[in-house]
């Protein structure tokens, strides 16, 4: 028993002792992947290496992004305030990876773990606009890496503002955690900020607790797919303590089988300020049933082209052809809920489209017209439609017409639309169908 003891005390030591060198060299290697694989998710990023120092027990490294097209790209520019806008700016990425099995070097700094991986690290980010000039960004990543090279990182913010040209940004404290799997495409993120702001001449925002959480995989035609869930206590548009909008929560989730696709997503607004008529709740569901994924995933790498297209017609007709393609496989839309709530009363709104799978090297915008089926409900509270008369004279002769018909204290409205005739509360209504192919 006590040879055995001394044994595993020996083993341990080994591992300890001698796996940080063994080990470092995977986690080199694991970093450039998962670099690697964060440059392909985002296509308008270059990423290159410009060294890594190599320790038994703990490495440095230096990492280089080039945002090289897209909004990040001007919003860096704007930022490090570079003198022209050829020039790309970059994002610098500097790391201590303490490795080994168990990273007993990553203890003496803040966030350390001897959880057993491939490593554990810090990372710091600065700008550089293009001159050289490095501008440091706020806030630490600290992460670390699985034995099956998955990669956990929590950024850490603590609260702080920066005042540059006239114009303030404040924020709270940030934390936010994101696994990534470079073997499956996996993203698991959960974050909350509790305070962004904003302030200049012309902008007075802030926004308080914002919270948000998803778990994505690829699809397998250019998109992901899975939960995502984002929440908002209050955003303050001039800074003020009324009028507030919020809380605001949005829940949206979709899946990808056998082709087609899946997706529902749910909207909630308390507070919502409308000029002349209070403060408003809004209420929104929708569903996508059976969307050809083929044709989503190409309008969505069409779109993402389209910021840097040489000829904007050509791309608007690639983008127009995907759509047909997309509308001849035929999917289901339904807008379950479209609420809008007032004090003065409510607008209830439920609609549902199917659209029957086509020939597509036939299709026609007027024949898939011919070819859906749709139904939509529409209530509205008496004393809306009261003053939507006195407003607009037109929704008087709505009334007049039975196009919104009285039950009790709301009007209603149900429309249903069938082999190319719409029909209002049962009264045919002639529309003009679109023409050409």
């Amino acid at each position: 028993m006590k040879k055995g003891f001394v044994a595993l005390l020996i083993g341990l030591a080994l591992i300890v002792l001698i796996s940080p060198g063994i080990v470092g060299r995977l986690a080199e290697k694991s970093v450039d992947n998962q670099l690697d694989w964060a440059a392909n998710e985002a296509r308008e990023i270059v990423v290159r290496s410009e060294g890594f120092d190599r320790g038994w027990f703990s490495s440095e490294g230096r990492h280089r992004l080039e945002i090289r097209d897209g909004n990040l790209r001007d919003l860096l520019l704007a930022y490090g305030n570079a003198a022209s806008a050829q020039e790309l700016p970059s994002l610098i990425i500097d790391t201590r990876l303490d490795h080994g099995l168990i990273p007993l070097s990553s203890m003496s700094r803040d966030n350390g773990s001897l959880v057993p991986g491939l490593g554990a690290a810090v990372s710091t980010v600065s700008l550089d606009t293009g001159s050289g000039e490095l501008v440091p960004l706020p806030g630490t990543i600290y992460s670390t890496l699985g034995l099956t090279g998955d990669l956990h990182s929590n950024y850490v913010l603590g609260p702080g503002s920066i005042t540059k040209d006239g114009a303030t940004a404040e924020w709270g404290d940030v934390d936010i955690d994101i696994t990534t799997s470079t073997s499956t495409g996996r993203v698991v993120f959960e974050g909350s900020i509790a305070l962004l702001g904003a302030q200049s001449p012309t902008v007075d925002l802030q926004i308080e607790n914002l919270r948000f959480s998803g778990d994505q995989r690829p699809s397998g035609f250019g998109f992901r797919v899975g939960p995502v869930t984002g929440s908002v206590d209050t955003i303050r548009p001039d800074g003020a303590p009324a009028p507030a909008i919020g809380p605001i929560v949005i829940d949206s989730t979709s899946a990808e089988e056998n082709g087609r696709v899946t997706a529902h997503t749910s909207l909630r607004i308390e507070n919502m300020p409308l000029q002349d008529f209070g403060t408003a709740k809004i209420s929104l569901d929708v569903r996508i049933d059976g969307a050809d994924a083929a044709s989503l995933g190409a309008i969505k790498r069409r779109l993402e082209r389209s910021r840097s297209a040489a000829d904007p017609d050509a791309m608007i007709s690639t983008i127009e052809a995907d759509a047909r393609r997309l509308v001849a496989a035929g999917l289901e839309l339904h807008v379950d809920a479209a609420d809008l709530t007032l004090a003065q009363g409510s607008v209830e709104t439920e609609a549902h489209i199917t659209i029957v799978a086509s020939d597509a090297d036939s299709f026609s915008w007027a024949g898939a017209l011919l070819a859906a089926e749709a139904t939509a409900d529409v209530r509205i509270g008496e004393a809306l439609v009261q003053l939507a008369t006195v407003a607009t004279p037109e929704v008087g002769g709505l009334v007049g017409m039975g196009y919104l018909r009285k039950r009790g204290d709301v009007y209603e409205l149900r429309a249903d639309f069938r082999d190319g005739l719409l029909t209002v509360n049962g009264a045919p209504l002639p529309i003009p169908l679109p023409g050409g192919q």
